[in-house]
């Protein structure tokens, strides 16, 4: 199996959590324990889901892994979105990043569905 850092998808999702964190350094210092650390959590959370799947030992699980990760790239990008309509982002800051969690979304999609069909195939043969 492929090392988890030499996926393109983690090595996207590595960089958004580098970005996120870059980022976040200009947002209010009331929003340090709120809206900052909610964000930096769910940014986190991407690049991690993916490394522990990578690790499980059945198809099921990286899959499944795979998938939390994709729900912690909306959150993220939902995050973002509120901290642009509070004004601690402007558009032309929050462009950049949706288009490329756009990119990672559709990234990790693709690589659940090929997890998700190796596993299928799997469970054929051994029935």
């Amino acid at each position: 199996m492929q090392r988890f850092t030499d996926l393109k998808v983690w090595q996207r999702s590595h960089g958004l959590v580098l970005k996120v964190y870059r980022l976040a350094r200009n947002f209010p210092a009331d929003e340090k324990y709120g809206l900052v650390s909610q964000l930096r959590r769910a940014a986190v959370s991407v690049s991690t889901n993916i490394a522990e799947g990578s690790k499980r030992e059945g198809r099921q699980d990286y899959a499944r892994f795979l998938n939390i990760a994709e729900g912690s790239l909306v959150e993220t990008e939902c995050l973002l979105m509120i901290a642009r309509d509070l004004e601690y982002l402007t558009p032309d800051a929050l462009a950049p990043l949706l288009g490329e969690i756009k990119e990672i979304a559709r990234m990790l999609h693709y690589l659940r569905i090929k997890v998700e069909r190796e596993t299928s195939a799997l469970l054929k043969r051994a029935a």
